[in-house]
């Protein structure tokens, strides 16, 4: 086993053993989605394998940041499990959990310019360093049969100082995941307003969107099992070969 791979797994390793009020990393959530935390720690205990990154899969609803300038860009709503729509006329709808305004669907008069409001559907996405090419085409290969049509691995060159490859597998598919316009932002008429942010679709729209959200996570969540099965079956053999 390459030193350059045992020692970034320590520190991986290191690093996740914070507690979660503590843990911080790039993705908005900040931490280890509990969803995948088991597959995690399972992936982590393979002694050719450690994440890098990963995310559950989620539902995320975003308002785009000024056109032009480097981010500005804000989360309005982020669920790395299945939604429920309210069912009774009491209860909070999809808009205001959106982050949407209560007002009749509406779109902008021009689109140059419209910080625009996306909902989004994404599938689960892992990220495992490995200790070889060998456990690395085992991993893509579990992917692969699981459903993960576009994962694959990177980094398979050695290293400038001649240490060998820790090839990179990333696990992905595109197909599950989806994007709508379901709102915009329409600018305050003083420097002091900050704006509203203006549904374009319905609230039954919304319920349709979160309905196909859900069908996609439980496909999510079935592929995400056979993942697993399959790159535990036989892990240790196919990393020795």
């Amino acid at each position: 086993m390459p030193a350059t791979f045992r020692d970034r797994k320590a520190k991986i390793l290191q690093d996740l053993s914070i507690p979660d009020d503590q843990y911080e990393d790039l993705s908005p959530k900040g931490s280890v989605d509990e969803g995948i935390k088991d597959l995690i720690s399972e992936i982590n205990g393979l002694p050719d394998y450690v994440t890098t990154s990963s995310c559950a899969g989620r539902v995320a609803v975003y308002l785009e940041g000024a056109k032009g300038a480097k981010g500005g860009g804000k989360w309005l709503f982020t669920s790395h499990d299945l939604l429920e729509s309210p069912v009774e006329e009491s209860e909070a709808g999809l808009m205001a959990l959106f982050g949407l305004s209560d007002e009749a669907p509406s779109a902008p008069l021009e689109v140059e310019g419209v910080r625009f409001v996306h909902f989004k559907s994404e599938p689960m996405i892992l990220h495992i360093l490995t200790s070889s090419l060998a456990s690395a085409h085992h991993a893509a290969s579990a992917a692969l049969q699981a459903g993960f049509r576009e994962s694959g691995i990177n980094s398979t060159q050695e290293a400038k100082d001649g240490s060998p490859a820790c090839p990179m597998v990333a696990v992905r598919s595109s197909g599950l995941a989806f994007d709508c316009l379901i709102g915009y932002h329409a600018a305050g008429t003083s420097p002091e307003d900050e704006g509203t942010i203006r549904p374009m679709v319905s609230e039954a729209y919304l319920r349709t969107l979160v309905g196909v959200a859900n069908q996609r996570f439980k496909t999510n969540i079935e592929r995400r099992e056979r993942f697993r099965a399959t790159l535990l079956k036989d892990s240790g053999s196919s990393a020795r070969k």
